[in-house]
């Protein structure tokens, strides 16, 4: 199995698809463990004295003026563990809770926490043991951490809380830590606070939401060539140097997969037969400039997602200089604007490809296909209520672009009076990944259906190639009316799993 190794400077987001998706293990490397001891002999040493210290001696949030004794800071870590596993709502995914614990490990290994070693060497054994803490929907505003969430977390390694086993159970989580060999972590001076203030759960979604928007914006570009195509529309708009004099790199690159993918059909350009018309519609014409804005916007937000993994996120922090200095840097600000900017770009092309298919479905601005590509125009109704789905789907879609982050709502006795709505916009990206799928595959669906109507053309070679992938995997082609969803579904697995990318690139070569 694949091991990832956590050091003292950050992960990669391959690191954290490895461990929320493929079950990675993780080990400490040395120098995480040493800087762990430097910076604990820190706060040991800020601990014995008399002086207040912020999280290591003190309340926190809105109760941080009260000094607290020697003999109550264990039970003050275990309080604000417990008091903050207050969420509430369905269950939080498997991989959005290993990537959010990872997370967590990862900043903690960075020595600016003053974490003990063997606390991050049990968060460590947890996820290696596939021990899943329960974590809910609500109880994160995206600043001073994911709080309700990590708290979830944190709460598992004190062997308290529900946890799922790695049989897919619920059960008490003392029980699945004895199970596996795993001794309940005892927290000290700052450490509950430690585990529970930081911007993990936001940005591991972010970097999951990212690699799938990578497949889907790929994926759209092949589902828009194949509707070019059905609609008999002109490729010449794809030409690289009508891009070059607009140099967005986004565009010019899904210009460039959409012209690969049309290489040598007999489909496209036949604008002055029967239907003479000058331009394609903008859904069909203007498609890279739509899918190449999207990619811009992931450009955008993978830099942001790699500063963050680069970050050390907490309050206090360890400085090397020996201070414990307070500090702002666990707002979820930056991570809450790219996943409501990411909302936003897939919605439009959501929105741009269902105008596509409601055009191919149309009899006057088809261009010769079949009404709603009905077998018996009729008797049969084609694909005319996949065309609602989709519609469902893109509309769904706008409202789940309305920007989390432009929200605020104060909390702690006005202490958190500016918080960044960060988990909720990730939350709400999930789903709309989710329904882009779904839109692409109802695209895909359509276009491959048009594509065969079009009897005596030759399509693309890799244009056959994706039709016969995706009737090999199970979606049907033309034919008199049947149980669509069984077809969708295969379609939406089709493109989920990167079955277009896969059967494109070994006639077009790599995709941009």
């Amino acid at each position: 199995m694949h091991t990832v190794v956590v050091g003292t400077s950050g992960v990669t987001a391959s690191d954290v698809l490895a461990v929320a998706r493929e079950g990675a293990r993780i080990e400490l490397s040395a120098e995480a463990v040493a800087a762990l001891a430097a910076a604990r002999e820190i706060v040991d040493a800020l601990a014995a004295k008399p002086e207040p210290v912020y999280g290591v001696s003190t309340g926190f949030g809105a109760l941080a003026s009260r000094h607290i004794s020697p003999e109550l800071r264990a039970q003050l870590q275990r309080n604000i563990v417990r008091s903050h596993a207050a969420g509430m709502g369905p269950r939080v995914e498997r991989e959005v809770v290993r990537a959010l614990m990872f997370l967590r490990l990862k900043t903690v290994c960075s020595g600016h926490t003053g974490v003990r070693p063997e606390v991050a060497q049990t968060m460590a054994d947890i996820l290696n043991a596939g021990i899943t803490p329960v974590v809910h929907e609500y109880g994160s505003l995206g600043c001073s951490g994911d709080l309700a969430p990590l708290s979830h977390c944190a709460l598992t390694l004190m062997g308290e809380g529900d946890a799922e086993g790695p049989d897919g159970v619920v059960r008490p989580a003392g029980e699945l830590l004895a199970e596996a060999g795993i001794t309940p972590v005892e927290l000290r001076e700052k450490e509950g606070l430690a585990l529970l203030n930081g911007t993990d759960g936001m940005l591991g979604m972010l970097v999951m939401a990212l690699a799938d928007l990578e497949k889907l914006y790929k994926s759209a570009d092949v589902s828009a060539a194949l509707s070019l195509e059905a609609l008999l529309g002109t490729d010449k708009v794809l030409a690289p140097e009508l891009h070059a004099i607009r140099p967005h790199p986004g565009q010019s690159a899904s210009a460039a997969n959409m012209l690969a993918v049309l290489k040598g059909s007999e489909l496209t350009g036949h604008h002055q037969d029967d239907a003479p018309r000058v331009q394609d519609a903008y859904s069909v014409r203007c498609a890279p400039q739509v899918a190449g804005a999207g990619r811009d916007t992931l450009a955008h937000a993978r830099t942001v997602a790699e500063r963050e993994l680069a970050s050390a996120v907490d309050n206090p922090v360890v400085l090397p200089d020996g201070r414990v200095e307070s500090n702002g840097n666990f707002h979820g600000a930056p991570v809450a604007y790219v996943l409501d900017f990411l909302a936003i770009a897939a919605a439009d092309l959501g929105s741009i490809a269902e105008r596509r298919t409601d055009r191919l479905l149309d009899k006057n601005r088809s261009h010769g296909l079949p009404p709603f590509l009905a077998d018996d125009a009729g008797v049969d109704s084609g694909l005319m209520i996949a065309q609602y789905t989709q519609a469902a789907l893109v509309s769904e879609m706008k409202r789940l672009a309305v920007p989390a982050s432009a929200d605020s709502i104060p909390s702690s006795a006005m202490q958190e009076d500016h918080v960044s709505m960060g988990w909720s916009a990730a939350r709400k990206l999930r789903t709309a990944v989710d329904n882009l799928t779904r839109i692409v595959a109802i695209e895909l669906y359509a276009a491959t259906r048009a594509i065969e109507l079009r009897e005596g053309l030759t399509p693309a070679p890799a244009s056959r190639a994706v039709i016969d992938a995706v009737r090999a995997a199970g979606v049907q082609g033309p034919g008199p009316d049947r149980f669509l969803t069984p077809d969708l579904e295969a379609a939406d697995a089709f493109v989920r799993t990167g079955g277009v990318v896969a059967a494109v690139e070994p006639v077009t070569g790599p995709l941009a």
